[in-house]
């Protein structure tokens, strides 16, 4: 069951207020205006070319797979996409980026609006989209450090340069990036960090983006500030590149104390960028925050207007995969999920393909939903695990066994542990060379269960008494004497029925 957010907690008396640009990089193999190679991990320099330099006599040209994956987003999150955008010049110095200027979109983005919808605990929540634009990536600055008076060469450093240095490396300049700007609609770090679950969730369920944090394909800027209720919004301080959903959470809140510290001194926030620092758990400032007119934007004189037709979003919503929410509706109703198993379910695309998998094959959805959210679940996370090495046949094949009485719980994790380091052998030949299965002849279940209320006369006189306790300690008698292999469910209905037929 869903419930409507609730007012804001204030902190300290203040209200937090947060926006959201998220730095998405598209899927693309080549660069958003060149044919180079987005791979990651290349040697340093080895692929930018003349375009992504901006080197006089070339020309960029649009990447139309970069496009098509805007279009998809703006699809997702009912935005409008723009039958006419335009790429703008973005002008600003820094050593990663040597042609001076960065091209994206300023007044006219390809897409425009639109919402992204997720639940913190049990409340839905809607934080609204300003716009999302095409741009390009900028390079890499990478700094080393001098090598010790001990050591023969620096520490990755390169050629042989024996003092702190920095380099360049340009292999990114020119990367496909959709930056995703959101309204100032985030009231809290633990909002700000599911609206990036969320927002990495889809886009990764789109296939638009590999979501790698560390490798940076999703990076997410927080502009954080804070205000009395009811008073207008405060001075931001935009927190950069964020990798870590983790690390966002520990920078927003820091970030809001220091800044109600600083205002109940008698100071004033000064709009600025800011960077996290895991190491000490706290934000340092980096430059005074630039507005637009510092970046003197004006139309890039290279690339004419991007128009996009209707036939072309039809063709690209045609394509469209069904998206999270869709899916974990279509999972409550075709499996009789609960709200929160079927979104549990669809946190990623793999798991609801997998879930989807094993609940067709064993007919136990539920019992599916469990494994996934539990057992499977808590050896993901302790192993760090990005694929399940369980195929989901055999899963299904295990919940089926549990289904039909052949296992325990406690015997099926057994079962699961064995298929988790050699998932090719069969639920069956594991089951039966372990011993595994459970004893359900009835004719024999019957001479434990008398054997057990001949031996166990005062239990038996305490249960008659009313004393439930007592039944679950025969309960225990009778599974310790079936070396834990007794069907409880058939023991329990034997031991009573033989405990009130002897009344």
């Amino acid at each position: 069951m869903t419930h409507p957010a609730a007012p804001p907690a204030l902190i300290r008396g203040y209200e937090v207020v947060i926006g959201i640009e998220t730095h998405t990089q598209l899927s693309t193999v080549s660069k958003i205006f060149s044919g180079a190679s987005t791979a990651f991990g290349a040697a340093p320099n080895t692929q930018a070319s003349a375009v992504d330099l901006a080197l006089p006599g070339t020309l960029p040209v649009a990447n139309r797979g970069a496009v098509e994956r805007a279009i998809r987003f703006g699809l997702a999150v009912s935005a409008q996409v723009a039958p006419l955008s335009i790429f703008a010049r973005k002008n600003y110095f820094y050593p990663d980026l040597p042609k001076g200027y960065q091209i994206s979109q300023y007044e006219t983005p390809v897409v425009q609006g639109g919402a992204v919808e997720f639940f913190v605990g049990e409340q839905l929540h809607r934080v609204n989209l300003t716009r999302a634009h095409l741009e390009e990536d900028a390079g890499k600055s990478i700094h080393g450090i001098a090598r010790a008076e001990d050591e023969a060469t620096p520490r990755s450093a390169p050629l042989d340069f024996a003092g702190d240095w920095t380099g360049v490396d340009l292999n990114r300049a020119g990367t496909p990036l959709l930056e995703i700007v959101t309204e100032p609609d985030m009231r809290s770090s633990a909002e700000a960090v599911e609206y990036a679950k969320a927002l990495h969730t889809l886009v990764v369920w789109l296939g638009i983006c590999d979501g790698n944090m560390q490798e940076g394909s999703f990076r997410c800027d927080a502009n954080v500030s804070v205000r009395r209720p009811g008073a207008p919004f405060g001075t931001r301080r935009e927190i950069k590149n964020l990798n870590s959903f983790r690390f966002m959470q520990q920078a927003i809140d820091y970030e809001v104390q220091w800044q109600i510290d600083l205002l109940e001194d008698g100071g004033r926030v000064q709009q600025a960028t800011v960077l996290f620092d895991p190491e000490h758990g706290e934000t340092r400032a980096m430059r005074s925050k630039e507005d637009a007119h510092d970046y003197r934007y004006f139309p890039d004189p290279d690339l004419p207007p991007l128009a996009i037709s209707v036939e072309w979003i039809e063709r690209v919503r045609a394509d469209m995969p069904e998206l999270p929410r869709e899916t974990s509706a279509r999972f409550q109703s075709d499996y009789g999920l609960a709200d929160y198993d079927a979104r549990m379910m669809t946190q990623s695309k793999d798991v609801a393909a997998y879930f989807e998998t094993a609940a067709r094959q064993s007919g136990q959805a539920k019992l599916v939903a469990n494994w996934l959210m539990g057992e499977v679940s808590r050896r993901m996370n302790a192993g760090a695990l990005a694929a399940i090495p369980v195929p989901p046949a055999q899963l299904a094949e295990l919940v089926s066994r549990i289904a039909d009485s052949t296992v325990s719980n406690n015997a099926a994790r057994q079962v699961f542990d064995a298929l988790w380091h050699d998932p090719a052998v069969s639920v069956d030949a594991i089951i039966d060379a372990k011993g595994l299965r459970q004893m359900r002849d009835s004719g024999e279940l019957e001479r434990v269960v008398d054997e057990v209320i001949a031996a166990n006369p005062k239990s038996v006189e305490e249960f008659r008494a009313g004393k439930e306790k007592a039944f679950n300690a025969l309960v225990g008698q009778a599974m310790k004497a079936t070396r834990g292999k007794g069907d409880p469910a058939l023991l329990n209905a034997l031991l009573r029925a033989r405990l009130v037929a002897k009344e």
